[in-house]
């Protein structure tokens, strides 16, 4: 399973003062109109929905009224407030969201109230679409619907950072070596895939090591990054890594 990176489990600089996270944003603002509170929301709902998804699949709904469910959700979250409940000195935002599904699924009695909720509007761009294929390819269907949640938040976590971590080498016309390399991220990589790596790109053995030493050291930058949105403290950070890597090797 997948290791932690350079990077992923140091602190932030000394003296560096701890931003507001977009967790702290959203429930620092919760009742109150505030357009960059609701941009935080709707941010980390686009990061969490899928795992929230597989819950309500694991917990026995069809696909379609699956989507209704969390469409439904978020649409409670986003609108009603219940965020000003919320304390992220009470918990991790993933254990507050699974939460709060949790008693929104026990107040559900019928697909068509779930509709009502979400007064049959799209309030997010979500891709159901992708969500049952990525769905047929967990390898633990048997597992409890928590452990799925746990696992696909990992899972959906580690992929936006990669994806960042793309997007970024892309922008600074690199896009080459984080295709080439991106493979080499995990683990320790071979003698005979750095000299391979090298001859398609065109550098030295030397080079190519120290190509993926930086491109580990930046994605566990970037994973801090999008950690720090949702914790409370910057203390929490080491923490939600170790547990993530946790879940991988379950």
């Amino acid at each position: 399973m997948p290791e932690p990176l350079q990077g992923a489990s140091s602190g932030p600089p000394r003296g560096e003062r701890f931003a507001t996270t977009q967790w702290s944003l959203v429930v620092a603002a919760a009742g109150h109109e505030s357009a960059e509170a609701r941009g935080a929301l709707e941010t980390l709902c686009l990061l969490y929905w899928y795992p929230l998804y597989a819950f309500v699949r694991r917990q026995g709904h069809a696909a379609a009224q699956a989507e209704d469910l969390t469409q439904g959700f978020f649409a409670m979250l986003l609108e009603r407030g219940d965020l000003a409940k919320a304390s992220p000195e009470r918990g991790r935002f993933r254990s507050f969201l699974l939460t709060a599904l949790k008693h929104f699924l026990l107040n559900e009695q019928e697909r068509e109230r779930a509709l009502k909720r979400g007064g049959g509007r799209v309030l997010l761009s979500l891709d159901f679409s992708a969500a049952e294929g990525r769905l047929a390819r967990d390898p633990a269907a048997g597992d409890r619907p928590e452990d799925v949640f746990e696992r696909q938040w990992a899972l959906t976590l580690l992929d936006r950072v990669q994806q960042l971590l793309r997007e970024e080498y892309t922008a600074a016309g690199k896009e080459p070596l984080i295709v080439r390399l991106q493979g080499m991220l995990a683990g320790d990589g071979l003698e005979g895939s750095y000299a391979e790596a090298a001859r398609d790109l065109g550098m030295t053995e030397g080079a190519v090591k120290t190509a993926v030493f930086r491109l580990r050291k930046r994605f566990g930058e970037r994973l801090r990054e999008e950690i720090s949105r949702t914790v409370a403290d910057p203390g929490e950070i080491d923490d939600e890594i170790r547990e993530l890597f946790d879940v991988l090797r379950k």
